[in-house]
């Protein structure tokens, strides 16, 4: 376990080094810097999962950005968070069972403002594409197994280093099967909390439950959801004592909750409003 704990700690540490450290005084800097992260590009201002967000977030300084990811029915990978495209376009098809041509031939963007009429989904390498050599992309894994061959073949084809890129996933065969293809990869396993059914105040997954899985799976950390009335410092601190001491944070729209992360350690705090949150942060 103390070995375990070494290892992690290193690699967080050392991955920390590399990016520098947040606009925060020395006697606020408690823990390396954290990567502000645009929740699917600059969301609140351009159409989610579209080169227009990601492109808007890389203008405004982020550190990172954050982008959902599916396989069409020609084993193609888009850039999508839904299972179907009803919601973006009010045409219903579903990502899987549709080409990549037919799906790009959709307009994403109308949606959010005429401005963005045209706007396409972007397969995966037009997205890497984006990538400024000082930024980092974490890449959701929205499907299954069957999309981490692809993905094999597109991060191959990419000139983006790999160390410029996280991959995250709810799914936990998915995550397996990418240690197996990517050994030397950042791959995180995310989590969402369930209350305890004969416990009220206790929540699920706990510290040890979560460190127990990213060991089966074989994951460098975990993407937790941004509850900061489960995610204390005290669950952190159970976290770390598990082990576990690489985490990021999902979704994050209070700069005092962004905050209080990066001072616990977060190696990424992703956000649906990263302009004014790096602001504040950059400020404080």
């Amino acid at each position: 376990m103390l070995l375990k704990i070494v290892v992690r700690t290193l690699i967080g540490f050392c991955f920390a080094l590399f990016f520098g450290f947040p606009h925060l005084t020395k006697a606020q800097l408690k823990q390396p810097h954290s990567l502000i992260t645009a929740h699917r590009g600059a969301s609140s201002v351009a159409p989610e999962n579209t080169l227009s967000a990601f492109r808007k977030a890389w203008d405004i300084g982020c550190d990172a950005i954050e982008g959902d990811f599916r396989l069409t029915r020609d084993k193609q990978i888009i850039c999508i968070h839904d299972a179907n495209t009803e919601r973006l376009t009010g045409t219903n098809w579903e990502v899987a069972k549709m080409p990549l041509d037919l799906l790009q031939s959709l307009d994403f963007g109308t949606w959010k403002d005429v401005h963005f009429a045209g706007e396409t989904c972007p397969t995966l390498n037009q997205v890497l594409l984006t990538v400024p050599t000082h930024g980092h992309i974490f890449i959701e894994l929205k499907t299954g197994p069957e999309i981490v061959e692809p993905l094999a073949e597109c991060l191959q084809r990419s000139s983006l280093p790999k160390n410029q890129i996280t991959l995250i996933t709810f799914n936990q065969e998915t995550l397996k099967k990418c240690r197996f293809f990517f050994p030397k990869m950042r791959i995180h396993w995310l989590t969402s909390f369930q209350q305890h059914k004969s416990q009220s105040n206790s929540w699920l997954p706990s510290p040890q439950q979560i460190a127990e899985t990213l060991t089966q799976i074989g994951a460098d950390g975990v993407g937790l959801q941004a509850r900061r009335d489960i995610i204390t410092k005290d669950f952190l601190s159970q976290l770390k004592n598990e082990g576990v001491s690489e985490f990021h944070m999902w979704t994050v729209d209070e700069p005092k909750d962004a905050i209080f992360y990066i001072n616990e350690g977060a190696l990424g705090v992703t956000t649906n409003k990263p302009a004014a949150l790096k602001a504040r942060v950059k400020s404080f």
